[in-house]
């Protein structure tokens, strides 16, 4: 079984990816930072690293530096993915050698056809032989005595085979925040996780998207405190009124949280009861 090893400061990223490497059976390793990544590189030997540019202590390109450098490992690839994929990122990853490069947020069937691309041949998962079990010669009974000819014995019918129900499939992530992003008055619709990274956007694009889900992370942690004073649980949802729109920030489980930005406030119920119905398969597509 190869072995993938994560390096990323967010959570949810890695839980992302560790989920869309086990079902095609990929061991995955996770490293939270740059240190920690070395750590794990030294130790366990991997045969692919997926590696995100920024990082708290040691960027995704010095990461890869050590990597191709080190004299037993230089061979192994490694991917980065970075929330911005311009020149300046792709001449950096060329000059440190990296094996191809990748812009978060992505979609799962990308990740696995990147990573399948890269992994060594020796270490893809191969498919499990099936065991052919020995063909031994069956006795030669002796002749017995004919015995006296009776009525065949009625058929046993066997016991009916119970099939147990397949499991319903996961959500598509993408889907879902596209079926909100589609409903009249929404620009746009993106999931972030609590420490502020995009994990999947639908509808469009803003320029400043990235530093708008670290600061709406921000606001959630700092109103999710007030609740928690005054024993008012955790935030479920915020409603926030600007100039030109409304932005909807509605919790997804205990670590992501959508957002939804309004071009028309007048649709505000509209799209808060749609939200409401796609939370459950919101919390089960993560």
């Amino acid at each position: 079984m190869p072995k993938v090893l994560v390096v990323d400061d967010s959570l949810s990223v890695r839980k992302v990816v560790q989920r869309a490497l086990e079902s095609k059976r990929i061991e995955v390793l996770s490293a939270a930072s740059g240190s920690e990544a070395i750590e794990q590189i030294a130790r366990e030997a991997p045969d692919l690293i997926v590696c995100d540019v920024i990082m708290p202590d040691m960027d995704g390109y010095q990461i890869c530096d050590f990597v191709k450098k080190h004299p037993a490992l230089g061979h192994t690839p490694v991917l980065l993915i970075s929330g911005i994929v311009n020149s300046t990122v792709l001449e950096r990853a060329t000059k440190v050698r990296s094996d191809d490069v990748m812009r978060k947020p992505f979609a799962a069937d990308e990740l696995l056809h990147r990573i399948e691309s890269l992994l060594p041949a020796a270490g893809r998962p191969a498919p499990a032989a099936v065991p052919v079990p020995p063909v031994e010669a069956a006795p030669i009974p002796a002749p017995e005595p004919r015995a006296p000819r009776s009525e065949a014995p009625a058929p046993v019918a066997e016991p009916a085979t119970i099939v147990a129900p397949a499991p319903a499939p996961v959500p598509d992530l993408k889907a879902l925040l596209t079926g909100v992003a589609e409903l009249a008055g929404v620009s746009l619709t993106a999931l972030i996780d609590r420490e502020g990274a995009l994990m999947e956007v639908a509808g469009g694009l803003l320029p400043e998207a990235e530093l708008a889900g670290a600061l709406a992370a921000g606001l959630v942690e700092s109103t999710d405190g007030v609740g928690r004073a005054l024993t008012q649980g955790r935030l479920q949802s915020l409603i926030l009124e600007y100039d030109a729109g409304v932005v909807l920030l509605n919790a997804v489980g205990a670590g992501a949280m959508l957002a939804v930005v309004l071009d028309d406030p007048a649709v505000l119920g509209k799209v808060r009861y749609h939200v409401k119905k796609a939370l459950p398969d919101l919390v089960r597509a993560l």
